[in-house]
Parts: structure tokens; sequence; C-alpha cells
């Protein structure tokens, strides 16, 4: 109960209603109203409206008045990511010569939440998704990387998480059924790495392994991207899987 309540005392309700602003302008995707703001945080709107002025004050927002943006001062928190972890930094150059033996787009991601988020990127000159790119998040269930990354959870956490999650069919071939999305899963911890068969986007597929450290923990996984009119599922796994292994054996020296 004593740690309990040290642990309430500590906690800053004001940081974590300003930082659910910030992160609502990325759940939209765009400018925001007030009423829009305290709708996707859940806050009141007085909540809402001051924290926005906060964030305003401090050169993190800006306003016409009606409509609230994120100003380039956000860019500071993302670059505080980057400058301060090293795993970019060690992983940028192995991509880069991944990618220039096999022609294909390489990426690295970690696992926030339910989502895999990009960290590193080396694109080919045939990229495919121009979208994805540094911070780029997809939907674990249903990316290679995400599920590599989910493979590190026990059975019962996973499930619980994969029950409280919206599972969105993005195209014809993405998996929604948690059942499905287990044994997809058990299948990448068994098999040591995971595919996407256009779940995702279609006329894309991509294979992913795990890259870990020092104490066999999973920290991102690795990834290849390739277009289904290309490269079979097959040839992917035949082709692509050696140079991702050779990629992970390299950096599991260095991680």
């Amino acid at each position: 109960m004593d740690e309990r309540s040290k642990e309430d005392k500590e906690y800053v309700a004001g940081l974590e209603k300003g930082l659910a602003i910030v992160e609502a302008f990325g759940m939209r995707g765009g400018a925001l109203t007030l009423s829009e703001a305290a709708e996707i945080t859940g806050h009141t709107r007085a909540s809402a409206r001051r924290s926005l002025l906060t964030l305003q004050r401090l050169g993190y927002v800006e306003s016409d008045g009606k409509y609230f943006r994120l100003a380039p001062r956000t860019l500071r928190l993302g670059h505080a990511y980057v400058a301060s972890n090293p795993l970019g930094r060690l992983v940028q150059p192995v991509l880069e010569a991944t990618t220039e033996r096999t022609h294909e787009s390489s990426s690295v991601a970690v696992l926030d939440g339910m989502e895999a988020v990009f960290v590193a990127r080396a694109t080919a000159r045939r990229s495919l998704s121009n979208g994805l790119g540094m911070g780029s998040r997809l939907p674990a269930q249903s990316a290679a990387t995400g599920r590599i990354l989910l493979a590190e959870l026990p059975d019962d956490v996973l499930e619980r998480r994969l029950r409280q999650v919206p599972l969105r069919r993005l195209t014809p071939h993405t998996l929604v059924d948690v059942d499905a999305l287990m044994a997809a899963v058990q299948a990448a911890r068994l098999q040591g790495y995971a595919v996407c068969n256009e779940e995702l986007e279609l006329g894309v597929r991509s294979i992913a392994v795990p890259l870990r450290d020092h104490a066999g923990r999973t920290v991102a996984a690795m990834s290849l991207v390739v277009g289904t009119q290309r490269v079979s599922l097959e040839d992917m796994v035949h082709s692509l899987l050696p140079h991702l292994e050779s990629a992970r054996r390299m950096l599991g020296s260095v991680l």
C-alpha cells in the first residue's frame, strides 16, 4: 500500500494528459479542433484546452484560433529517442549492406504496445510502400516484424492483447481471427522467422527475423520487403532468409 501510494504521488497526471494530446495528432493525421482533441483523448474540453494552450506556450503546438497543429519543435522528441538509443546507428550499416546485396528494401522495427515501429530503414531503388520511414507504425499482428516481436510474449499475454486490440482487415488477405493470428505468431516463434503475405498491402510481401541481444532477448526485428509479381512466397523464404540470417548473426555481436 505504501509503495502504491508513493507511485501515485510521483505520477504526474498533467504530463500524461499533455502527451496524450500530442499522440492524438498522430491518430488523426492532421490538425485538431479543441472538441476533436477532447474526443480522441477522452479528456474534458477544459482539460484538453489547458493541455493544448500549455503545449502552445512551450512551442510544441501552433493555432490559428480554431485548429491546433503540431509545431516543428515536436521533432525534438523523436530526435531525442534516435540520439539516445544506439540501435538505429548500429543496424543502419548492416541494413544498407543487406539492401545492396538483395536489391530489396530492409527495415528494423521495435514493439510499442501492439504496433511495430520502424527505427531504421534502407530503401532500394525499386522501393515499395514509399510511405514507410523512420517512425512509421504498422499493426504488429499483421506485420512480419510485429509477429516476430510478439513471439516473445507468453501465449496468455499474446491472446489477451489480440482480444483487446481492434483487428482491422486491411486487405482481403489480412488475418483478423484471433486463433489464426495466434497460430501465425507461434509458427514464427518455432521457425525463427515470420512472413506477411499481402496482409498489409496488396502486391507486397515481407519476411522478418529477430535481432537478439547478448542475453538472448529479442530487442528488434529485421525485415525485407518484395513485390509479389517478382518474388513468390517460396522464393522469398529460399533466397532472402539466408541474407537476413547473415545480418542477424552480424548484429548479434554488437547488440
